[in-house]
This record gives structure tokens, sequence and C-alpha cells, in this order.
């Protein structure tokens, strides 16, 4: 698994700002928009489409997508849909999206072209099979399990893919979905900044939650400027750490059934 961008919505660094973080050295303080990708045996997976996706594929030699899951439908995890274009052309096909109903109800708005049947000249679209996620399922090779997230009063998705949890964009986990993530190897989860926020976890929170599921290890991601990376992985509890854009991990995931 290749973390593709672990910033927050703004991305790191943010337009304009001359802190001490977006003026970093450090290229693990430079942060694109947040996505993952899974190279399995059974094909690529890829979660959400950052804005970024085209300078994520070119940077990080990602050349095929089997699959597209989304965790939810904002800007920032959906605008770089379009970037499938070349995907399709290169693979001579659609490529099969999942999400949640909710969620396909905004990306069919935001990416109406792709969907309304209009034909059109001077230029692609994506061809998409849209398919709604209801329950656990098996995409190139890998067992899924959607996991229901709280991301302030929305309802999102985080995925568990055998023992490897990602979970970005959270502020909660409903009662039920701690099960759901019980005995993961491998946690990816959201920490915004040190100071709380009505839809993310905080540093703090983000702790808390590592500690109830207690994985052997756990990355923290969609963050913004406010968290430097070797200062803030200077405070962290062992075990945990801030990912970083370009950080390859190898995670254990369940064969389809």
């Amino acid at each position: 698994m290749t973390f593709l961008g672990c910033g927050t919505s703004t991305g790191v660094p943010a337009i304009g700002c001359t802190c001490a973080v977006c003026q970093s050295a450090d290229p693990r303080d430079r942060r694109l928009r947040p996505s993952i990708v899974l190279h399995a045996a059974g094909g690529t997976i890829l979660v959400d489409t950052s804005p970024d996706l085209r300078q994520q594929a070119l940077t990080y030699g990602v050349t095929r997508v089997d699959a597209i899951l989304f965790t939810h439908s904002h800007a920032d995890h959906i605008l770089g849909l379009d970037e499938i274009r070349r995907f399709n052309a290169m693979q001579d096909g659609p490529i099969p999206c999942y999400a949640a109903a909710d969620a396909w109800t905004s990306i069919r708005r935001t990416f109406y072209y792709a969907f309304d049947g209009v034909p059109r000249k001077g230029g692609g679209i994506p061809r998409i099979d849209a398919r709604i996620i209801d329950g656990p399922f098996d995409v190139a090779g890998v067992r899924v399990v959607p996991v229901p997230l709280w991301h302030g009063d929305a309802p999102i998705l985080g995925f568990r893919f055998g023992r490897f949890a990602y979970l970005t964009d959270c502020s909660a986990l409903p009662d039920a979905s701690w099960a759901l993530v019980a005995g993961v190897d491998t946690l990816v989860i959201d920490a915004l900044r040190e100071k709380k926020h009505t839809t993310h976890f905080n540093v703090e929170e983000a702790v808390e939650a590592v500690k109830r599921i207690a994985p052997k290890r756990a990355y923290f991601t969609h963050m913004a400027h406010d968290l430097g990376y070797a200062a803030t992985n200077a405070r962290l509890p062992a075990g945990m750490e801030l990912a970083y854009d370009g950080l390859v991990l190898d995670v254990d995931v369940d064969v389809a059934s």
C-alpha cells in the first residue's frame, strides 16, 4: 500500500501560507490530497480520486487501476475522477467504482457528463462502472469490509482489507464499527491537527482511538499544516506516527471468498 497523499483538503503547503510547516524543507511535510493505492495479486485498488490524481500517478508509478473505492463525495476525495480517462484508454474499458448510494448521488451530480448519456464532441469522458456498496464485497482478489464512520454529522465509509484498515476523514466511529476494525495489524486513521475540529479527529482523539483498536502499528493521515512531521512524531506514543506521501507499507489482506 502506498500513500499517494496524506494532506487535508487544502494540501500542504497551503496557498499563501508562510508557516514553518508550509515552508519546511522536509519532503515529508509536503502533502497532496488524501488517497492510497493498494497493489494486490489480483489487481490495483485506488481509494478515492483526489484532485492531485494525475500528479500522484506520475510520481508514484501508478500505471493501472482495476477498481476505485470512494470513502465519500467531498471535493478532495472525488475531483480527480476525470483523470481516469487515461486509465480507461490504456486498459480499453470502464473501471469498476464502488461507493455508498448517497455518495453516488453527489458524484453523479458533479460529473454529470459521465452519466447523462449526452454525446459530446471535443474530449472524452471517464468510463465508470458504478457499483453501490451495501456490505462486504470482493474486488481485485481482495475481500473488502466497509466500515461506517462519522465525518461530523455525515455518514461516510472507511475500509478494512484483512489485517489493514483505512479510516480517513472521521470524527467518530459508530458503536458497531469498533468491532469491524478489531484485530487489525495496521491502522491508518484521521488526525487533522492538535486543536479540536467538528468533522475530524484531532491528534489526541486519534491517539485514543488507536489505543482502543490496539493495532501493531498506526499511521495518521489527512493532516493540516499545523502538524510538522518530525516534531509531531517525536511526541507520539510508540507504534504511532504520521504518514507521508510516498510511504509504502506491506499489509496483510484477506483473499476474496
